[in-house]
């Protein structure tokens, strides 16, 4: 019997292994960083935080809105090659990467 993961409270329950987007996320996962400008684009396009997050004041009363990124199903992917990328730069390249961190 297959185990529920519950990566975040917001994001549906799902099976491993199990579902449309596996080929795309076990690609993703299995991407290796090994050149310089593909690094830097990545770290360029992929945020080092979720974009969406917020705390609205409406009428006096503070509203939270939740990081909506990790309701994307390949989220989790993005983050581990975004830290490859980084990886790669600082150590690989000997680059200092404190451009790309939050």
């Amino acid at each position: 019997m297959a185990t529920l993961i519950h990566d975040h409270p917001l994001s549906p329950p799902r099976q491993p292994g199990i579902g449309p987007l596996t080929p795309l996320r076990r690609w993703l996962d299995r991407l290796e960083v090994t050149n310089r400008r593909f690094a830097h684009l990545i770290c360029r396009l992929i945020p080092c935080c979720c974009p969406f997050e917020r705390d609205l004041s409406l009428f006096g009363r503070t509203v939270h809105i939740p990081a909506l990124c990790k309701l994307n199903p390949v989220y989790d992917e993005l983050v581990g090659l975004r830290f490859r990328a980084l990886t790669y730069l600082a150590d690989g390249c000997g680059e200092d990467i404190t451009r790309y961190i939050c």
